[in-house]
C-alpha cells in the first residue's frame, strides 16, 4: 500500500520540483471591485505535470488575493508562527491548512523572509500548534517561498 502511495504522490512532487519563474505579482490596482471575495478557481487537468499547469488561479485573482493581504483590515489578529510545506498541488485556490485554526476563517499569511502577503482561506487540521502546516501552491508561488522548502511564515485570522 505505501508503494502504491509513494507511486502517486512522486509525479506530483516531480512536476512541483520543474521550477519555473514566479509569476510578478500583479498590479494591486488591478484587483476586482471587490477583493473581500476571492473567487475559487478551477482544479488543474489531470494532465497537469507542471507547476504553471497545477497552478490555474488567473491574474485577477492573484492580484484580489494581494490586494485583500495588503489592505490590512482593522481587526486582523496574529496566529502565530508556522513552518509551510506545499500542500495538496491538485487543490487549487489560494488556502492553508493549518493547526492554528479551530474552522475555516479568512486569513493571511506574511513570508517575513522576503515582506510578501497574500490572503488565503485557513483551514483546521489536527496537530499542535508548532507542527507545521501546508499552504496552497498558489499561495506559495505569490509569496515567492521555495516550492520545495520549508519557510517560516506568520499566519493571520482577519
Amino acid at each position: 500500500m505505501k508503494q502504491f502511495a509513494l507511486a502517486l504522490a512522486l509525479p506530483l512532487v516531480a512536476a512541483c520540483t520543474q521550477m519555473t519563474p514566479t509569476p510578478e505579482v500583479p498590479d494591486v490596482d488591478a484587483a476586482a471591485e471587490d477583493v473581500a471575495v476571492i473567487k475559487p478557481a478551477p482544479r488543474p487537468s489531470t494532465a497537469a505535470r507542471t507547476v504553471d499547469q497545477f497552478d490555474t488561479t488567473s491574474k485577477e485573482e492573484r492580484a484580489a488575493a494581494v490586494a485583500v493581504a495588503t489592505s490590512e483590515p482593522a481587526g486582523a489578529t496574529e496566529l502565530g508562527l508556522t513552518t509551510a510545506s506545499l500542500g495538496n498541488p491538485a487543490e487549487p485556490g489560494f488556502w492553508m491548512e493549518t493547526p492554528l485554526v479551530s474552522a475555516v476563517t479568512k486569513g493571511r499569511v506574511d513570508y517575513p523572509a522576503n515582506g510578501r502577503s497574500v490572503a488565503v482561506e485557513l483551514r483546521p487540521i489536527a496537530g499542535e500548534a508548532g507542527s507545521g502546516s501546508r499552504l496552497s501552491l498558489p499561495a506559495m508561488r505569490l509569496l515567492d517561498a521555495p516550492l520545495t522548502g520549508l519557510p517560516d511564515v506568520k499566519v493571520f485570522k482577519l
